[in-house]
C-alpha cells in the first residue's frame, strides 16, 4: 500500500474519521524467522498435506457453500464440547465476528468496554460502525483493575464488554472471581475472546449455559489453521439466531471450510503440536528469565510478553539478526519498552534467543 493523497474529488466520499485512522499494519517478514504473529509455526507431514490437496480438488468450486458448512458447525460443536441449549455461528476468522458484533449492538448511545492494552480490533470495530469504544486500563501487573471496571460498566452502560482469556498481547489470563463479578455487572453482552485456548489452561465454556448474555469467540487461527481464516462465536441459542441474521450468506468458502474440517478430523496433530509449543514457552519463559534486564510475564498463550532496557533497539537488532518480533511498546503507556515473542519451533526459538541476547 502506497501512502497517495487522496484526490479531493474523492475525498468527500470516504468518512473523515476513516481517513484520519491508521490502518492495520502487518510487518514484512521476508526472508526473517517470523515470530511476531503467534502463528504456528508448523505445517502438515507431507501425507497429510496430499490428502488435503485431493479433498480440495475435488470440491465443487462453481457452487455457493451450501450444507458442507452445517457440517463445519456440527464439527466445531463437538470439538468445542459446547454445553446444551447453545448454538454456533461461523466467521471469516474471529475479526469479522468482532465487527459483526458490532453491526448487531449499534443501536442508539451504544458503547464497547475492553480493557487494554488489549486486542486492537475491539477499538477499531467500534471506530468503523461509529460506537464509542471505552479503554479500561489494567494495572501495572496486567491484571484487571476490577474496582476501575465496575466504575466504568456503572458510568457507561456498554451493550458490548470484550474480556480476552488468554489476553493480547500480554498473554496472562485474568482472575475467575474478578470475571465473574464483571458478567454478573454487565448491562450487555458479555464477549469471553479465547483466541488462544489451545495453550490456555483454563476455558470459560463450562460456565457458558449459565449466563445468558455471554458469548464465547474462538478462532482456528491458533489451532494452526492462521491462513484458513474460520472463527466461531458461541452462546445461547437465541442470541446467537439474532447475531447470525447479520452475517453475509457466504461469509465462509467452501476451500476454507474443507480443510477446518480436515484439521479437525485430525485434531490429534495439531493437539500434539499445541503440546510441544506448550512445552517451548516453559522453556523460553526460564530461558528469558536468566537474561540480564529482561522481565517476562506469565503466559498462557504462544506469545511472552518481555520487557527489555530497550525495545526499539532490541527489536532492530533482532531484525538485523534475522529474526522478526512485535515491538508493542508505543501501543500503551503500561506497554513501555515491551516487546511481544510468539513461540516458535525448538530452532526458532534457540535463534529468538540468541538474537535477543545480542541485541540487549
Amino acid at each position: 500500500m502506497t501512502d497517495a493523497i487522496l484526490s479531493e474529488r474523492l475525498r468527500p466520499l470516504i468518512r473523515q474519521d476513516i481517513q484520519s485512522m491508521q490502518a492495520y499494519a502487518v510487518q514484512d517478514a521476508a526472508g526473517l524467522v517470523k515470530l511476531d504473529a503467534m502463528e504456528n509455526p508448523f505445517t502438515l507431514p507431507p501425507p497429510l498435506q496430499a490428502e488435503l490437496g485431493r479433498r480440495l480438488g475435488a470440491l465443487a468450486l462453481n457452487r455457493y457453500p451450501g450444507p458442507r458448512l452445517d457440517d463445519l458447525r456440527e464439527a466445531l460443536v463437538r470439538h468445542a464440547n459446547l454445553p446444551e441449549g447453545c448454538a454456533l455461528m461461523l466467521g471469516n476468522g474471529s475479526d469479522e465476528l468482532i465487527s459483526l458484533l458490532a453491526m448487531a449492538c449499534d443501536v442508539p448511545g451504544a458503547a464497547i468496554l475492553a480493557p487494554v492494552p488489549g486486542f486492537v480490533m475491539y477499538a477499531m470495530s467500534a471506530q468503523l460502525q461509529g460506537l464509542r469504544f471505552i479503554g479500561v486500563d489494567l494495572r501495572p501487573d496486567f491484571q484487571l483493575d476490577e474496582a476501575a471496571m465496575l466504575n466504568a460498566i456503572e458510568r457507561e452502560r456498554p451493550s458490548i464488554i470484550y474480556l480476552a482469556y488468554p489476553n493480547n498481547p500480554t498473554a496472562g489470563l485474568w482472575d475467575d472471581a474478578v470475571i465473574e463479578r464483571i458478567v454478573r455487572a454487565a448491562p450487555g453482552l458479555v464477549v469471553i475472546d479465547e483466541a488462544y485456548q489451545p495453550f490456555s489452561s483454563r476455558s470459560y465454556i463450562d460456565r457458558l449455559a449459565s449466563h445468558p448474555h455471554v458469548l464465547l469467540m474462538r478462532t482456528l487461527s491458533k489451532f494452526g489453521l492462521a491462513g484458513v481464516r474460520i472463527g466461531y462465536l458461541a452462546g445461547a441459542q437465541p442470541l446467537i439466531a439474532e447475531i447470525d441474521k447479520v452475517r453475509p450468506p457466504y461469509n465462509v468458502s467452501v476451500l476454507n471450510a474443507e480443510a477446518a474440517l480436515f484439521a479437525l478430523e485430525h485434531a490429534d496433530v495439531y493437539e500434539a503440536q499445541a503440546a510441544l509449543l506448550r512445552e517451548q514457552r516453559a522453556g523460553l519463559m526460564r530461558s528469558l528469565a536468566e537474561l540480564p534486564g529482561v522481565q517476562p510475564w506469565p503466559s498462557d498463550a504462544n506469545m511472552i510478553l518481555v520487557r527489555v532496557p530497550d525495545a526499539a533497539r532490541a527489536f532492530a537488532g533482532m531484525k538485523q539478526r534475522g529474526v522478526l518480533v512485535k515491538n508493542v511498546s508505543k501501543m500503551h503507556s503500561l506497554l513501555v519498552n515491551c516487546l511481544r515473542l510468539t513461540v516458535g519451533t525448538p530452532e526458532e526459538n534457540a535463534r529468538m534467543l540468541q538474537a535477543l541476547q545480542a541485541s540487549l
